[in-house]
């Protein structure tokens, strides 16, 4: 992998129907038939707890490559407490180049800068196998609860790192997704015409 034509910056207004054009083939099919994930960094962008300073792309060669973005989001602790943290994503690389190592430089990447920045805790869902390499662990190791789940149900999922360490030593509660993140189906459909049609398959693996 060479690294030496690698630039992160912050996405600029210019670069979202790239931004959107990439997410959509890094997701197409993925998790469902088609995607979501391309229209709801389309929505992100415009919520009050979207973080402009941690909205980051990354570049190869001057071309677009990866992306990943932060949303300001809460644990409602279980004493009472409203604990601020993190949520990510969508976070993706373009196809071509996944599974290369740039997936791990930007996420190192982008939680340095949220670090820098002052913020404690991340929590979102993802893959443990992946993530762990990054210092993410199960959030439920932390007492962290995923919302709406039984507290004994199968929250694999949900993962937490923390930027600052011991900043959830005594916190027990359940995690708060942000409401941007729930876009509907038909708005979706709407909102995918503007880009090059693509035939949505449904297959192993996908889990919606």
């Amino acid at each position: 992998m060479n690294k030496d034509n690698i630039i992160f910056r912050l996405e600029r207004e210019d670069d979202h129907h790239s931004t959107e054009l990439m997410i959509r083939e890094a997701f197409w099919n993925v998790y469902r038939p088609g995607c979501s994930e391309h229209f709801v960094m389309h929505m992100l962008r415009n919520d009050p707890a979207f973080i402009k300073e941690l909205d980051i792309v990354m570049e190869k060669g001057g071309e677009l490559i990866g992306q990943n973005c932060f949303m300001k989001t809460i644990i409602n602790a279980d004493d009472g407490r409203v604990i601020p943290v993190l949520t990510m994503g969508p976070i993706c690389i373009t196809p071509s180049l996944q599974r290369q190592g740039y997936g791990k430089m930007l996420l190192d990447y982008s939680l340095e800068k949220a670090s820098a920045l002052g913020f404690g805790a991340v929590l979102f869902e993802g893959n443990i196998a992946f993530y762990s390499k990054c210092g993410f662990d199960y959030a439920g190791n932390f007492g962290i609860r995923y919302h709406d789940m039984p507290k004994d149900s199968d929250q694999s999922f949900f993962l937490c790192k923390e930027l600052r360490k011991g900043c959830l030593d005594g916190v027990t509660g359940v995690y708060q997704t942000p409401a941007a993140y729930y876009v509907n189906d038909e708005d979706t459909e709407r909102f995918d015409k503007a880009f090059p049609k693509k035939e949505k398959l449904k297959l192993p693996g996908q889990i919606f």
